[in-house]
This record gives structure tokens, C-alpha cells and sequence, in this order.
């Protein structure tokens, strides 16, 4: 395994870490964190699709235990350095001000994830390729993984896993299916910039898909460096 990733706040920029503790509703504080709007009277969780703004807040839980029942109030960071605690009053206040609409906030330990109760898997061979292919580096978190792999297998095998099983470390995944992308990965992690190429490259060469959304199948802890193993139907990979 090469990197786990946590997004404490849905939306903004997370945070890489060492463990992922995980139970059958995804990974301990993420997601765990959300801002909402109103939207033609209901109201909905915001995202950088409605809100490109928000990638240049940052929410990290600083080194704190995270548990899946319990995780702990993240920290915030605007843009301009300022830094925020979940529960400060000013947070929101701050928010609106640099996003120029109201928001609210929403906690909910299972986590907010589009596709509930799950972890996105990447694969580094797949990043590679399409790098290739357009001819420059792409930032990982860009695509906003939990767990990016290094296996001994040909990119974009991870399109074909959809039904079979995957072993990283002490935790089971069932793989779902290949994780079609949004417009958020056009956004520059970093600037906000678009980069629309990038979705029309992977729509026009690959379906729009890149990496596999994976169901946990119990609790668990994953550390960078466990070893992998996919399994079910063909001959095993595996990444040690």
C-alpha cells in the first residue's frame, strides 16, 4: 500500500494518515463533517461541485484518536491561515463570508459520503497511465481516494473487480463497482483552477471512471505499508 487518505469535512482538503480505523460504515472520522445550503427550499450537503471555493479550506483532526463512534471535532483552516475548531462560533460566520453564501453544519458520525457506507480504492498503475496518457502529473488527491495501492497488475484491472474481494492488511472489502467521476477532480487541489481536459479524457478513454468504490465487511485497521491481496474469480495479486 502506498497511502491512505481521511477527508474530515466533505469537500475540503483532508488529510493523509498512517492507520485508517475502519467498521462497516466506512472510515473512522470521514466525512464524518459536512457544510449544507438550501437549495430550492430543501436543504442539501454542499460540495466543491456548487462551491469550487471550498477546496481552499483545509480540516484535519491534528493527531487525535479516531474511532468510528466517536471521532473527535476536526480543525479548520481558511485560506488565509485562520484556524477554526468545529464547534467555534465564528466558524460559520468565516465560512459564508469567504464562500459567499450561507451554509450551516452537520455532523454525523456514518459518515456523508455520496455512496453511504463505503471507502474509494485507487490504484497507482492506473495514475501512472493516465498521467501518460495526458502528458503531465495529476495530483492523488484530486480524485479524494482512501486507499491508493501499488499492486503487480496492469492499470485499470481495478475497472474489472466489480463482485470480487479485496484483503489490505486486517480488513476485507467487497469491491462494488468502478467509481465514475464528477467535475471535481478538474479543480486544482491547490488553486481551485479547472482543468475540464481531465474529465473529458477520462469520459472519452475510460467511462469516466477512475478507481472502485469498496464496502467494508467488518471493524478493522488498515496501516500504510499492510499487505494487499485481491482474490475472488482470477489468480491473486498482491502487493506486500
Amino acid at each position: 500500500m502506498t497511502e491512505l487518505h481521511r477527508w474530515p469535512v466533505k469537500s475540503l482538503a483532508g488529510e493523509p494518515v498512517d492507520v485508517l480505523r475502519v467498521d462497516a460504515r466506512g472510515a473512522a472520522g470521514d466525512r464524518t463533517h459536512a457544510l449544507t445550503h438550501v437549495h430550492k427550499g430543501d436543504v442539501r450537503l454542499l460540495t466543491a461541485r456548487e462551491a469550487p471555493r471550498m477546496l481552499a479550506w483545509s480540516a484535519t483532526y491534528r493527531g487525535a484518536e479516531v474511532v468510528p463512534d466517536a471521532p473527535p471535532e476536526p480543525v479548520l483552516t481558511a485560506p488565509d491561515g485562520a484556524r477554526y475548531a468545529w464547534s467555534d462560533p465564528a466558524l460559520t460566520a468565516a465560512l459564508q463570508a469567504d464562500l459567499g453564501r450561507d451554509v450551516a453544519l452537520r455532523r454525523d458520525v456514518a459518515g456523508q459520503q455520496d455512496l453511504p457506507d463505503s471507502l474509494l480504492v485507487t490504484t497507482a498503475a492506473t495514475l501512472a497511465a493516465v498521467e501518460a496518457e495526458l502528458g503531465r502529473p495529476l495530483d492523488l488527491r484530486r480524485f479524494r481516494t482512501n486507499i491508493h495501492v501499488e499492486l503487480d497488475a496492469p492499470p485499470f484491472t481495478e475497472n474489472g473487480w466489480e463482485g470480487r474481494r479485496m484483503r489490505v492488511g486486517e480488513l476485507d472489502l467487497e469491491l462494488l463497482h468502478p467509481c465514475v467521476r464528477c467535475v471535481i477532480p478538474t479543480r486544482d487541489p491547490d488553486t481551485q483552477m479547472k482543468w475540464g481536459e481531465l474529465l473529458r479524457h477520462l469520459v472519452r478513454e475510460h467511462d469516466g471512471i477512475f478507481g472502485i468504490n469498496a464496502r467494508p465487511l467488518g471493524p478493522a485497521a488498515v496501516r500504510r505499508g499492510d499487505r494487499v491481496v485481491v482474490h475472488d474469480n482470477l489468480p491473486s495479486s498482491t502487493f506486500a
